[in-house]
């Protein structure tokens, strides 16, 4: 009988895993982190090994490195979850040992035991192939495929469940949100940034076994932010914590519309970025390809306009400063075409003050970020108007 071991601190995401090995004949062990998890493992001696890369007191590659070290689990299959956005992660992940790196929201629990049961088949523990970009960008799980009955009324009870439990989770990540701002010192921030992490990584989890992909594919992004955040605390500002709080309110919205399954479809979206400084503009445009969308990059004002002017964009992200047109300019110049009078745009710019914001609306402009900027903050506010923009009415 084979042997497969759980490392992963959501204890309902850990036993909706076991529970499915069990079925299939594996003999399964749970560990809530990584010290607990290495114990385990030198006891239970597992044929492959499941972990989140996000755990308490060691981190999912520590875990790896530490695995690889031992001579016995050497080429042990390692199968990972990662965050699509957590882009240094997966990497660091795959030279660690990592066999393969899955999204832990696009894949569903018969994908997973399918993937495990290959690789002990196989018995290849070590990477075949240096597939980085492909972890960094997983392709998404398959939609509209018909499942055994079985699983259907799993899924059906386990979207129940996560349903029934949406709203008060959000009622906490809304009350540790008002904590944060209130935080008196850096040690009491960092706590509260670290609470709220936690409790947005368990419902990424969550949300994609329950199969709402589209609250999955939100609360991944937001989650990448506060994990940014914490490491970056000194960057938090005004802009940041309104992101933060606007994509906690969109969740709502994303659940009273997700809540049938065929509401769950992921949208693509092409982005035009109008910005003259080099290092800013690349850097919009990693955010937005780490959010899988498609952006368009224009130093020149100018061309930006003609490009506008012949083809649709979802949205603009627009920088202030620029030479021979401002984005100020350039918004009121975009809003006049009849195919972008309602196109969301968002001005990058590091005027912050009041008479900048107050003009960005004037101008015909939706929101601003300040820079510098973290990246996943614009990778979450680019999801939510894609999402918001490719919503239905709710029947």
């Amino acid at each position: 009988m084979k042997k497969v071991l759980i490392i992963e601190d959501d204890q309902l995401v850990a036993n909706i895993y076991r529970n499915k090995f069990l079925v299939e004949g594996y003999q399964v062990e749970i560990a809530p982190d990584g010290e607990s998890g290495l114990e385990i493992m030198r006891k239970f001696r597992p044929d492959a090994i499941l972990l989140d890369l996000i755990l308490p007191k060691m981190s999912g590659v520590d875990v790896i490195k530490l695995v690889r070290a031992e001579l016995d689990f050497a080429r042990a299959p390692i199968i990972v979850f990662s965050n699509t956005y957590l882009t240094n992660m997966i990497q660091e992940a795959w030279k660690a040992g990592a066999t393969k790196c899955l999204s832990k929201v696009n894949c569903s629990p018969k994908e997973v035991l399918d993937i495990v049961r290959q690789a002990i088949t196989n018995g290849c523990g070590l990477p075949q192939a240096p597939a980085i970009s492909q972890a960094a960008t997983p392709k998404l799980a398959p939609q509209g495929l018909a499942v055994p009955q079985e699983d259907a009324q799993f899924l059906a009870n386990l979207r129940k469940s996560f349903a029934d439990g949406l709203p008060s989770v959000l009622t906490e990540l809304r009350t540790g949100l008002q904590s944060l701002t209130k935080a008196e010192n850096q040690v009491v921030r960092l706590k509260k940034i670290h609470e709220l992490h936690s409790r947005i990584h368990e419902l990424s989890g969550n949300a994609g076994l329950a199969g709402f992909l589209q609250i999955a594919r939100m609360s991944a992004a937001l989650e990448a932010l506060f994990k940014e955040i914490y490491e970056k605390p000194e960057n938090i500002n005004v802009s940041t914590l309104r992101t933060v709080a606007s994509a906690v309110d969109f969740l709502s919205l994303l659940f009273e519309h997700g809540k049938q399954p065929d509401n769950q479809k992921i949208p693509t979206a092409t982005i035009l970025v109008v910005e003259d400084d080099p290092v800013s503009q690349r850097a919009v445009v990693y955010a937005l390809e780490k959010a899988q969308l498609r952006p368009i990059s224009t130093a020149d004002p100018n061309a930006a306009l003609q490009m506008l002017t012949d083809n649709n964009f979802d949205i603009v992200f627009l920088d202030v400063n620029m030479p021979g047109m401002t984005g100020f300019e350039l918004c009121s110049k975009l809003r006049a075409l009849p195919r972008h009078k309602k196109t969301p745009v968002i001005f990058v710019t590091i005027l912050s003050d009041f008479d900048s914001h107050t003009s960005s609306k004037v101008a015909g402009g939706n929101d601003f970020i300040v820079k510098p900027f973290l990246s996943t903050e614009l990778t979450v506010k680019a999801l939510m108007y894609i999402l918001r923009g490719k919503l239905q009415p709710a029947k």
